[in-house]
């Protein structure tokens, strides 16, 4: 059975290809200079984890020993000092002499597309000389090219959403009039995974794309679309220059500088496709891959259904190659507000779970009754369901049904009430109302929203003071009707 070994396992495409191989029927090993970090993917338990760095030859062997295919997905754009070519080098030239020593029959790497003329970005330039080292090993190496990779947690189109999302009024540079040929980071993973099985002759570079060709100001377009935002004005401003323009990035996204940087750096090229050779070895899905459209839609898909437990925690093996994984970096996946609240309850887990699961309609909301009543009359006012759907049965729910403004999205008995609201909001909220089990029983509350562009994050910070009225005085009273009252009966407000 072939072997392969993920370097970058915990980055963004090194834990999305690792499951992908996996289920190709690979063996998979992985290495990683903090293996901890992988302790909450959920597919771990189905490679084999080494600890150790690309810059470390005593380990290096060990992860490299009996591998037949070695991914090389290493990049080092937060070096410090932001002497990432330095870096890249000496990394790229340990690793290209390990994997000849150790005998590994190929190496696929995944580089940035890059123009043919003019002088290149520092980014563009180190992945092009990272590529030509591994090329030049003596293992036959497929160096795979792609510019903006769309998927939550892909760096290039984090930013992209950020940009979008944040700033309908926007003062632009002139790379966003550069074209660009954007790919869906699932294609990108077929084409690496693909490249497993190449013939042993093949040893070159390939670019990758998607089938749409649009200039950065089209692509924010489309996410803007996409996104359900109102249309984004452009004003273009030749004086930004790239390194001002990364400035002006860090300054409304919370992509960190030193990736910003290289990034914006490397959109003053256009970056096309010259060839499309590696599809007579990687032929393209019956499908067709992804438009811009698609694979953007893909990227929110989570956000958009409201899957807010695989959203946002590794409870399953990830759905799709855009699913965001808990090694993903903390600004990635979009915005996403929490308020969190625990308390200790003197009560059994059952009792606590009868005044969850009988919450709404007569009981009210366990919390400022005034605040309650005054948000489902301006629902109502702007079009909405407000309050006056009460609930079906005073004890019981059911996924599906509808309670006051909120809708059950999903029911774990004893465990865990989620509700999805569909009032009249800039974004999308949930409430989840959950029952710890330990030695003490844990009340767990938490609201969460996730805005639709700046509307979305000026309605959370202006409701955000009186959180501690509302979902305070909830966390309260629900905690205290499960003390008080054992069949859960107890009027919520006070």
């Amino acid at each position: 059975m072939t072997r392969c070994l993920v370097t970058g396992a915990t980055g963004y495409l090194g834990g999305r290809l690792a499951p992908r191989l996996v289920e190709d029927g690979y063996t998979v090993r992985v290495l990683a200079r903090a293996p901890e970090r992988l302790r909450d993917v959920p597919w771990m338990p189905r490679v084999e984890v080494v600890a150790g760095d690309v810059l470390d030859e005593e380990s290096l062997a060990v992860a490299l020993a009996d591998v037949d295919v070695a991914y090389y997905l290493v990049h080092s754009m937060t070096a410090a000092g932001g002497g990432f070519e330095a870096a890249d080098r000496e990394a790229a030239t340990i690793f290209a002499a390990a994997a000849a020593r150790t005998g590994v029959s190929r190496i696929v790497y995944l580089g940035g597309l890059s123009p043919s003329e003019g002088e290149l970005s520092p980014h563009l330039r180190s992945r092009r000389e990272v590529g030509d080292i591994l090329l030049n090993s003596g293992v036959p190496t497929a160096v795979v090219q792609a510019a903006v990779v769309l998927g939550s947690g892909s760096a290039s189109f984090e930013m992209l959403r950020y940009l979008t999302e944040r700033l309908p009024v926007m003062v632009t540079p002139r790379w966003v009039r550069n074209r660009v040929q954007p790919i869906a980071v699932r294609d990108v993973l077929r084409y690496l995974v693909g490249c497993a099985r190449l013939p042993s002759t093949v040893s070159r570079r390939f670019d990758i794309g998607g089938p749409d060709v649009l200039t950065y100001a089209e692509m924010m377009a489309v996410y803007a679309t996409v996104a359900g935002l109102r249309r984004r004005v452009l004003l273009p401003v030749p004086v930004l220059t790239p390194s001002l323009s990364s400035h002006w990035v860090g300054a409304v996204t919370p992509v960190p500088a030193s990736i910003a940087r290289p990034l914006v750096e490397s959109l003053r090229h256009e970056v096309v496709c010259k060839e499309k050779d590696i599809e007579a070895y990687v032929p393209d899905p019956p499908e067709g891959l992804l438009g811009v459209r698609d694979a953007i839609r893909l990227a929110l898909n989570q956000i958009g259904e409201a899957s807010v437990e695989t959203r946002w925690s590794s409870a399953s093996w990830p759905g799709a190659p855009s699913d965001p994984l808990p090694t993903d970096p903390g600004w990635t996946g979009g915005s996403l507000y929490v308020d969190e609240r625990r308390a200790d309850v003197d009560a059994s887990p059952e009792e606590l779970w009868r005044v969850i699961e009988g919450i709404g309609g007569q009981r009210g909301w366990y919390s400022f009754r005034a605040a309650w009543a005054a948000r489902g009359a301006l629902d109502r006012i702007v079009g909405g369901v407000g309050l006056r759907r009460g609930r079906r049965d005073p004890d019981h729910l059911h996924v599906g049904e509808t309670l006051d403004f909120w809708r059950v999205e999903e029911i774990l008995p004893g465990k865990l009430l989620r509700l999805r609201a569909e009032m009249r909001l800039p974004g999308l909220a949930w409430l989840e109302l959950g029952v710890q089990r330990g030695d003490v029983t844990t009340y767990v509350q938490r609201a969460l929203f996730s805005p639709r562009g700046l509307a979305g994050h000026a309605y959370w910070r202006g409701i955000s003071p009186f959180h501690g009225l509302v979902f305070g005085g909830m966390a309260r009273n629900v905690t205290a009707a499960a003390e008080h009252s054992p069949q859960g009966q107890r009027a919520g407000q006070r």
